[in-house]
Protein backbone atom coordinates (compact mmCIF):
# COMPACT_ATOMS: atom_id res chain seq x y z
CA UNK A 1 0.00 0.00 0.00
CA UNK A 2 3.05 2.31 -0.01
CA UNK A 3 2.20 3.55 -3.50
CA UNK A 4 -1.19 4.79 -2.26
CA UNK A 5 0.40 6.48 0.77
CA UNK A 6 2.77 8.34 -1.53
CA UNK A 7 -0.05 9.60 -3.76
CA UNK A 8 -2.35 12.09 -1.92
CA UNK A 9 -5.96 11.05 -2.58
CA UNK A 10 -8.98 12.60 -0.92
CA UNK A 11 -12.52 13.81 -1.34
CA UNK A 12 -14.65 16.83 -0.47
CA UNK A 13 -15.90 16.43 3.11
CA UNK A 14 -18.48 18.27 5.20
CA UNK A 15 -17.67 20.70 8.03
CA UNK A 16 -21.09 20.10 9.62
CA UNK A 17 -21.06 20.39 13.39
CA UNK A 18 -17.48 21.53 13.98
CA UNK A 19 -14.59 22.16 11.63
CA UNK A 20 -12.36 19.48 13.09
CA UNK A 21 -15.01 16.84 12.37
CA UNK A 22 -14.12 17.28 8.70
CA UNK A 23 -10.78 15.61 9.49
CA UNK A 24 -12.61 12.71 11.15
CA UNK A 25 -14.79 12.30 8.08
CA UNK A 26 -11.80 12.40 5.77
CA UNK A 27 -10.18 9.59 7.75
CA UNK A 28 -13.41 7.57 7.91
CA UNK A 29 -13.90 7.52 4.13
CA UNK A 30 -10.27 6.63 3.48
CA UNK A 31 -8.61 9.88 2.45
CA UNK A 32 -4.83 9.64 2.26
CA UNK A 33 -2.90 12.89 2.51
CA UNK A 34 -5.53 15.34 1.22
CA UNK A 35 -9.13 16.53 1.45
CA UNK A 36 -11.25 19.56 0.53
CA UNK A 37 -13.86 21.59 2.40
CA UNK A 38 -16.09 24.63 2.15
CA UNK A 39 -15.36 27.04 5.01
CA UNK A 40 -19.08 27.90 5.24
CA UNK A 41 -22.38 27.00 3.61
CA UNK A 42 -21.76 27.01 -0.16
CA UNK A 43 -25.29 28.20 -0.93
CA UNK A 44 -25.36 31.32 1.25
CA UNK A 45 -23.65 34.70 0.99
CA UNK A 46 -22.97 35.06 4.70
CA UNK A 47 -20.56 33.05 6.82
CA UNK A 48 -20.59 32.59 10.58
CA UNK A 49 -17.58 33.89 12.47
CA UNK A 50 -14.78 31.40 13.00
CA UNK A 51 -14.28 30.37 16.62
CA UNK A 52 -10.76 30.26 17.99
CA UNK A 53 -11.28 26.85 19.62
CA UNK A 54 -12.56 25.39 16.34
CA UNK A 55 -9.63 26.85 14.42
CA UNK A 56 -7.17 25.34 16.90
CA UNK A 57 -8.85 21.91 16.86
CA UNK A 58 -8.97 21.81 13.05
CA UNK A 59 -5.34 22.88 12.64
CA UNK A 60 -4.21 20.35 15.24
CA UNK A 61 -6.02 17.38 13.68
CA UNK A 62 -4.85 18.29 10.18
CA UNK A 63 -1.23 18.43 11.37
CA UNK A 64 -1.49 15.23 13.40
CA UNK A 65 -2.77 13.30 10.38
CA UNK A 66 -0.50 14.84 7.76
CA UNK A 67 -3.21 16.18 5.46
CA UNK A 68 -2.87 18.75 2.69
CA UNK A 69 -6.06 20.80 2.83
CA UNK A 70 -7.97 22.66 0.13
CA UNK A 71 -11.01 24.92 0.36
CA UNK A 72 -13.53 25.70 -2.37
CA UNK A 73 -15.31 29.00 -2.94
CA UNK A 74 -19.08 29.01 -2.31
CA UNK A 75 -21.35 28.55 -5.34
CA UNK A 76 -23.13 31.92 -5.39
CA UNK A 77 -20.31 34.36 -6.32
CA UNK A 78 -19.60 35.06 -10.00
CA UNK A 79 -16.20 36.67 -10.54
CA UNK A 80 -16.76 37.17 -14.28
CA UNK A 81 -20.17 38.85 -14.17
CA UNK A 82 -20.86 42.20 -15.82
CA UNK A 83 -23.38 43.09 -13.09
CA UNK A 84 -21.37 45.56 -10.99
CA UNK A 85 -23.34 45.06 -7.76
CA UNK A 86 -23.18 41.27 -8.03
CA UNK A 87 -19.50 41.44 -8.98
CA UNK A 88 -18.61 43.63 -6.01
CA UNK A 89 -20.41 41.25 -3.67
CA UNK A 90 -18.59 38.28 -5.23
CA UNK A 91 -15.17 39.91 -4.80
CA UNK A 92 -15.91 40.58 -1.14
CA UNK A 93 -16.69 36.87 -0.65
CA UNK A 94 -13.40 35.97 -2.33
CA UNK A 95 -11.51 38.28 0.06
CA UNK A 96 -13.39 36.81 3.02
CA UNK A 97 -12.62 33.25 1.97
CA UNK A 98 -8.91 34.01 1.62
CA UNK A 99 -8.97 35.35 5.19
CA UNK A 100 -10.86 32.30 6.46
CA UNK A 101 -8.39 29.95 4.76
CA UNK A 102 -5.51 31.85 6.32
CA UNK A 103 -7.07 31.51 9.77
CA UNK A 104 -7.72 27.77 9.31
CA UNK A 105 -4.28 27.08 7.88
CA UNK A 106 -5.72 25.98 4.51
CA UNK A 107 -3.10 26.98 1.92
CA UNK A 108 -5.17 26.71 -1.28
CA UNK A 109 -8.55 28.16 -2.28
CA UNK A 110 -10.25 26.81 -5.42
CA UNK A 111 -12.40 29.23 -7.41
CA UNK A 112 -14.50 28.98 -10.55
CA UNK A 113 -13.97 31.36 -13.44
CA UNK A 114 -17.69 32.09 -13.56
CA UNK A 115 -19.94 33.33 -16.36
CA UNK A 116 -19.44 36.47 -18.44
CA UNK A 117 -23.25 36.70 -18.71
CA UNK A 118 -23.37 37.15 -22.46
CA UNK A 119 -20.74 39.89 -22.75
CA UNK A 120 -17.48 38.28 -23.94
CA UNK A 121 -14.80 35.89 -22.75
CA UNK A 122 -12.29 38.75 -22.78
CA UNK A 123 -14.42 40.96 -20.53
CA UNK A 124 -15.06 38.06 -18.17
CA UNK A 125 -11.34 37.40 -17.99
CA UNK A 126 -10.62 41.03 -17.17
CA UNK A 127 -13.04 40.88 -14.26
CA UNK A 128 -11.66 37.69 -12.75
CA UNK A 129 -8.11 39.05 -13.09
CA UNK A 130 -9.20 42.20 -11.26
CA UNK A 131 -10.89 40.12 -8.56
CA UNK A 132 -7.78 37.99 -8.00
CA UNK A 133 -5.54 41.05 -7.90
CA UNK A 134 -7.77 42.77 -5.35
CA UNK A 135 -7.95 39.70 -3.12
CA UNK A 136 -4.22 39.03 -3.30
CA UNK A 137 -3.31 42.67 -2.70
CA UNK A 138 -5.57 42.94 0.33
CA UNK A 139 -4.06 39.74 1.77
CA UNK A 140 -0.45 40.53 0.85
CA UNK A 141 0.88 39.01 4.09
CA UNK A 142 -1.07 35.79 3.57
CA UNK A 143 0.31 32.61 2.04
CA UNK A 144 -3.04 31.43 0.66
CA UNK A 145 -2.88 30.54 -3.02
CA UNK A 146 -5.79 30.94 -5.46
CA UNK A 147 -6.40 27.93 -7.69
CA UNK A 148 -8.34 28.64 -10.88
CA UNK A 149 -10.54 25.66 -11.78
CA UNK A 150 -10.97 24.99 -15.49
CA UNK A 151 -14.54 25.30 -16.78
CA UNK A 152 -16.70 22.79 -18.66
CA UNK A 153 -17.35 25.06 -21.66
CA UNK A 154 -20.99 25.69 -20.76
CA UNK A 155 -22.66 28.75 -22.28
CA UNK A 156 -21.00 32.08 -21.34
CA UNK A 157 -18.21 30.36 -19.41
CA UNK A 158 -14.64 31.59 -19.21
CA UNK A 159 -11.63 29.42 -18.45
CA UNK A 160 -12.59 26.29 -20.39
CA UNK A 161 -9.55 26.31 -22.69
CA UNK A 162 -5.91 26.24 -21.61
CA UNK A 163 -4.92 29.48 -23.40
CA UNK A 164 -7.69 31.31 -21.51
CA UNK A 165 -6.32 30.04 -18.21
CA UNK A 166 -2.79 31.02 -19.16
CA UNK A 167 -3.86 34.56 -20.06
CA UNK A 168 -5.50 35.08 -16.67
CA UNK A 169 -2.51 33.68 -14.79
CA UNK A 170 -0.13 35.92 -16.74
CA UNK A 171 -2.11 39.02 -15.82
CA UNK A 172 -2.39 38.30 -12.10
CA UNK A 173 0.24 40.45 -10.41
CA UNK A 174 1.36 38.05 -7.67
CA UNK A 175 2.27 34.98 -9.72
CA UNK A 176 3.54 33.14 -6.63
CA UNK A 177 -0.03 32.91 -5.29
CA UNK A 178 -1.93 31.79 -8.38
CA UNK A 179 -2.26 28.29 -9.77
CA UNK A 180 -4.63 25.78 -11.35
CA UNK A 181 -7.04 23.11 -10.16
CA UNK A 182 -7.57 20.72 -13.08
CA UNK A 183 -11.07 19.20 -13.09
CA UNK A 184 -11.12 16.08 -15.26
CA UNK A 185 -14.88 16.16 -15.90
CA UNK A 186 -14.75 19.83 -16.92
CA UNK A 187 -11.77 19.27 -19.21
CA UNK A 188 -13.47 16.31 -20.89
CA UNK A 189 -16.68 18.31 -21.34
CA UNK A 190 -14.62 21.14 -22.87
CA UNK A 191 -13.14 18.81 -25.50
CA UNK A 192 -9.90 17.60 -23.90
CA UNK A 193 -9.80 13.82 -24.36
CA UNK A 194 -8.90 11.77 -21.27
CA UNK A 195 -10.35 8.32 -21.93
CA UNK A 196 -7.15 6.53 -23.06
CA UNK A 197 -3.49 6.58 -22.03
CA UNK A 198 -2.45 8.30 -25.27
CA UNK A 199 -5.23 10.86 -24.95
CA UNK A 200 -4.22 11.68 -21.37
CA UNK A 201 -0.60 12.13 -22.42
CA UNK A 202 -1.62 14.48 -25.25
CA UNK A 203 -3.93 16.54 -23.05
CA UNK A 204 -1.35 17.09 -20.33
CA UNK A 205 1.31 17.80 -22.93
CA UNK A 206 -1.00 20.54 -24.19
CA UNK A 207 -1.44 21.76 -20.62
CA UNK A 208 2.32 21.84 -20.12
CA UNK A 209 2.82 23.83 -23.35
CA UNK A 210 -0.03 26.28 -22.76
CA UNK A 211 -0.05 26.73 -18.97
CA UNK A 212 2.86 24.83 -17.42
CA UNK A 213 2.66 21.86 -15.06
CA UNK A 214 4.44 23.93 -12.41
CA UNK A 215 1.16 25.83 -12.01
CA UNK A 216 -0.86 22.67 -11.32
CA UNK A 217 -1.51 22.20 -7.59
CA UNK A 218 -4.65 20.05 -7.47
CA UNK A 219 -6.62 17.59 -9.62
CA UNK A 220 -10.36 17.23 -9.16
CA UNK A 221 -10.71 13.62 -10.26
CA UNK A 222 -14.26 13.21 -11.51
CA UNK A 223 -15.65 10.93 -14.18
CA UNK A 224 -18.13 12.47 -16.64
CA UNK A 225 -21.78 11.68 -17.30
CA UNK A 226 -21.50 13.63 -20.57
CA UNK A 227 -19.63 12.79 -23.75
CA UNK A 228 -16.36 14.33 -24.90
CA UNK A 229 -16.81 18.01 -25.78
CA UNK A 230 -20.53 18.24 -25.04
CA UNK A 231 -20.15 20.96 -22.39
CA UNK A 232 -22.09 18.97 -19.78
CA UNK A 233 -20.85 19.62 -16.24
CA UNK A 234 -22.15 16.43 -14.61
CA UNK A 235 -19.80 14.43 -12.42
CA UNK A 236 -19.95 10.63 -12.34
CA UNK A 237 -18.51 7.92 -10.10
CA UNK A 238 -14.91 6.93 -10.85
CA UNK A 239 -14.77 4.54 -13.81
CA UNK A 240 -18.52 4.61 -14.45
CA UNK A 241 -18.66 7.60 -16.82
CA UNK A 242 -17.52 8.47 -20.32
CA UNK A 243 -13.90 8.91 -19.25
CA UNK A 244 -13.96 5.42 -17.76
CA UNK A 245 -11.54 3.29 -15.76
CA UNK A 246 -8.82 3.33 -18.43
CA UNK A 247 -8.77 7.10 -18.51
CA UNK A 248 -8.87 7.42 -14.73
CA UNK A 249 -5.99 4.94 -14.38
CA UNK A 250 -4.00 6.77 -17.06
CA UNK A 251 -4.36 10.09 -15.20
CA UNK A 252 -3.29 8.50 -11.93
CA UNK A 253 -0.31 6.76 -13.57
CA UNK A 254 1.11 9.75 -15.45
CA UNK A 255 4.46 10.26 -13.74
CA UNK A 256 4.39 14.04 -14.20
CA UNK A 257 1.23 14.16 -12.05
CA UNK A 258 2.11 11.65 -9.38
CA UNK A 259 2.95 14.25 -6.72
CA UNK A 260 -0.21 16.30 -7.38
CA UNK A 261 -2.96 15.79 -4.77
CA UNK A 262 -6.17 14.27 -6.13
CA UNK A 263 -9.55 15.24 -4.67
CA UNK A 264 -12.83 13.61 -5.73
CA UNK A 265 -16.12 15.50 -6.10
CA UNK A 266 -18.19 12.49 -7.11
CA UNK A 267 -21.93 12.13 -6.39
CA UNK A 268 -23.09 10.80 -3.01
CA UNK A 269 -26.64 9.61 -3.63
CA UNK A 270 -26.38 6.75 -1.16
CA UNK A 271 -24.41 6.29 2.05
CA UNK A 272 -20.95 4.86 1.45
CA UNK A 273 -20.55 5.92 -2.17
CA UNK A 274 -17.76 8.36 -1.30
CA UNK A 275 -15.82 5.55 0.41
CA UNK A 276 -16.35 3.29 -2.63
CA UNK A 277 -15.00 5.94 -5.00
CA UNK A 278 -11.91 6.45 -2.82
CA UNK A 279 -11.34 2.67 -2.79
CA UNK A 280 -11.69 2.54 -6.58
CA UNK A 281 -9.02 5.22 -6.97
CA UNK A 282 -6.67 3.37 -4.60
CA UNK A 283 -7.11 0.16 -6.61
CA UNK A 284 -6.36 2.01 -9.85
CA UNK A 285 -3.17 3.44 -8.33
CA UNK A 286 -2.04 -0.03 -7.25
CA UNK A 287 -2.56 -1.32 -10.81
CA UNK A 288 -0.02 1.15 -12.19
Amino acid sequence: MNEVKNHPVGIHVSISGKFDLAVNRAIEVGCVGAFQIFTCSPRQWNASKLKEEEIAAFRSKVAQNGFQTFAHMPYLPNLSTSDEKFYSKSVEVLKREVARCEALGVPNLVLHFGSHMGTSVESGQRRIIQACNEALHESSRSGVRLLLENSASVKNSTGSQFPMIKQVIDDVLDTSRIGVCFDTCHAFAAGYDLHTENAVERTFMDFECEVGLEKLYLIHLNDSKGALGDGLDRHEHIGKGKIGSEGMRAILSLKELYHIPVVLETPVDEEGEDRKDIQTVKKLILKN
